[in-house]
């Protein structure tokens, strides 16, 4: 259920860069917007759930939900940033060191221990960062590599957060991150009315991106080990720069395909290896 869950996270989260392109606003508008939709739409969910203890609920988050939300709303703010100075495939790619991250920040915190195996696709999906950061031709390019990094760790850290601390509820945090989100950003953002396609496409980031996919892979990954979640979201450095391709053209330079099937590749052999089923134990 855990690999299920974090696998549907991917493709529902491999749409943001889409989504992006499809609203084409500055970071701040774009950011306000989407987390609006976020906010609201989580938050009815939420209320619905919790009914008559919504506002209990929101006062006894706590620490660790404080946590969650500032590095949330982090999470979500440079991701978007991101894609205002590269390319998706660029930052997919960068992505790519997610469960490296996650596993160095679980290993700290929890103590999980890593197998040889996730240790050879750690060094082997380096390689494919490397490739990809390696080619950064401007300054933007530079800069946006350098947020993508931001957004991995911010990510990963809201990973074990998540699973650190079971009884976090992980929805109504999203919730309140995305309108702390938009909060911050709102005095920085165009207060002119985007047309319908730029509208659509900050709700879809808000609601399927955003919304669904985050919390799919985080209640995933409470499920699986906080390296093995963030393995499992790399699905999204190939659905991701397809989506773009697709819909807008935007074709990912050979050294973004080298770097991801690199690590798509070491993912794949991971997977295959590591989580083949136990054999049945024989009759006695």
């Amino acid at each position: 259920m855990g690999v299920a869950l974090v696998t549907a996270s991917a493709v529902c989260w491999s749409t943001a860069g889409l989504f992006v392109r499809l609203a084409n606003l500055d970071v701040a508008t774009l950011v306000v917007w989407y987390s609006m939709s976020a906010c609201i739409g989580l938050g009815l969910v939420c209320a619905l759930r919790l009914r008559g203890g919504l506002w209990r609920a929101i006062l006894e988050i706590g620490w660790p939900g404080l946590v969650y939300v500032i590095i949330a709303a982090l999470c979500a703010t440079s991701y978007v940033l991101a894609l205002q100075y590269t390319s998706v495939a660029n930052v997919m790619t960068i992505y790519a060191s997610l469960p490296l991250v996650a596993t160095a920040v679980a290993f700290l915190w929890l103590e999980e221990r890593v197998s040889r195996q996730f240790i050879v696709v750690g060094l082997i999906s380096i390689a494919g960062i490397a490739i990809t950061a390696g080619a950064a031709a401007t300054i933007n390019d530079a800069i946006g590599l350098i947020v993508s990094f931001l957004m991995t760790v911010t990510f990963a850290v809201m990973l074990v957060v998540s699973k650190r601390y079971a009884n976090l509820d992980v929805l109504l945090a999203s919730a309140i991150a995305a309108g702390l989100a938009a909060a911050v950003c709102a005095p920085f953002m165009n207060y002119g009315v985007p047309s319908l396609i730029q509208l659509t496409g900050c709700v879809l980031y808000g609601l399927l991106a955003y919304g669904l996919g985050i919390n799919l892979a985080l209640v995933g990954g409470r499920m699986i080990k906080s390296g093995e979640a963030g393995l499992l979201t790399m699905l999204e450095i190939v659905l991701g720069p397809i989506w773009v391709w697709l819909f807008f053209g935007e074709e990912p330079t050979i050294e973004a395909v080298v770097g991801a099937a690199t690590a798509l590749g070491a993912v794949t052999w991971y997977l295959s290896v590591e989580r083949q089923p136990l054999p049945e134990p024989a009759p006695s």
